[in-house]
């Protein structure tokens, strides 16, 4: 018997159905559960063939308890170990190479020293920056948030130098982007999953969040849709997110990538109503058991994006293009 496995915090309407959902199907050699954790062994796992990860962005045990169970044979969704890596200014940088547009977007250096650092620490760091230089770049309004982060903790909208560094000084030792506003007309959020099932929702962002999936006026363009419905797959296969949001926004006809690292999307059906929480219930279902289905035991069954693995393709030594023999202990006898 194959299990999968959420692994989830404070929510409950999706990781409920979810397991249900997988339950009956009535598959006799698959079935779902909640994760359950207690000991956590080094190179040990706990035999779930795939866990859906809702929550180790915010509790650091987790994430290496999924790393833990990935290195001994579980498929995680998401990769921990890009997840782990990646955010959101990186985002943007590839998308940039990627040819899907993004809004103008600069990173700041923490308005504070990280702890346990002083002058000396930043020999390399221009100061002050050009400040000038960058407000011209941007233009105004602009958006300053979290170069890692969901959500809209400390973000600010900012309509000049002055809002930008009574903000900045208000930051810490959070490293900061600052982004361009981009004026739409229309908005979209679109689920992503196994990088191939998307769904795009016409979205409101400037409603209550319990309307943001109430959008009035008449549907987006067959053309429009399908824009963003590729743009959608371009980054979500270079990032390597198999369970992933991405939000964009038109401006002159063009779509414009706002959000993009969302590997823990929200899917609560009090916040994305019935139609989109049954499509993405059903989608995620699905997509689990294909990767239990295709699951080895004992073996690597993580996916990572083009990026990484185009990344590793152009860079094979001669030496590590030759079959190896296993490992052995380099210890005399």
């Amino acid at each position: 018997m194959k299990k999968i496995g959420i692994l989830h915090g404070m929510e409950r309407s999706f990781p409920e159905a979810f397991v249900e959902r997988i339950n009956k199907m009535g598959l006799k050699d698959i079935q779902a559960e909640p994760v359950s954790i207690d000991m956590v062994q080094q190179g040990v796992g706990d035999g779930y063939a795939v866990i859906i990860d809702r929550i180790s962005q915010d509790v650091p045990f987790y994430r290496a308890y999924l790393k833990n169970a990935a290195i001994s044979g579980t498929a995680v969704i998401n990769n921990p170990f890009w997840w782990s890596a990646d955010e959101k200014f990186f985002n943007n940088a590839l998308a940039v190479k990627l040819g899907v547009p993004v809004p103008k977007t600069v990173i700041l250096p923490s308005h504070e020293r990280p702890t346990d650092t002083q002058d000396s620490s930043f020999s390399n760091l221009k100061f002050p920056l050009s400040w000038e230089k960058i407000f011209a770049h941007i233009g105004w309004p602009a958006y300053m948030k979290p170069h890692a982060g969901g959500g809209w903790k400390s973000v600010y909208k900012l309509n000049g130098p002055d809002d930008f560094f009574n903000a900045y000084r208000e930051t810490g030792q959070l490293v900061m982007m600052l982004q361009e506003e981009i004026i739409f007309t229309e908005y979209f959020r679109c689920y992503c999953l196994g990088r191939k099932y998307v769904r795009v929702m016409q979205y409101e962002p400037r409603n209550p969040h319990h309307l943001r999936y109430v959008v009035n006026g008449p549907p987006a363009s067959d053309k429009l849709v399908k824009k963003v419905h590729d743009y959608v797959l371009d980054l979500c296969n270079a990032l390597g997110y198999d369970f992933n949001t991405v939000e964009m926004a038109v401006r002159d006809g063009v779509p414009y990538a706002i959000d993009f690292c969302n590997p823990a999307p929200d899917a609560d059906v009090k916040s994305v109503g019935q139609e989109n929480f049954e499509w993405v219930v059903e989608h995620a279902a699905k997509y689990a058991v294909e990767r239990a289905k295709a699951q080895k035991p004992g073996k690597d069954n993580l996916t990572w994006g083009t990026f990484v693995r185009n990344s590793v393709a152009d860079f094979e030594p001669a030496a590590a293009a030759k079959p190896k023999a296993a490992v052995k202990s380099t210890r005399k006898k």
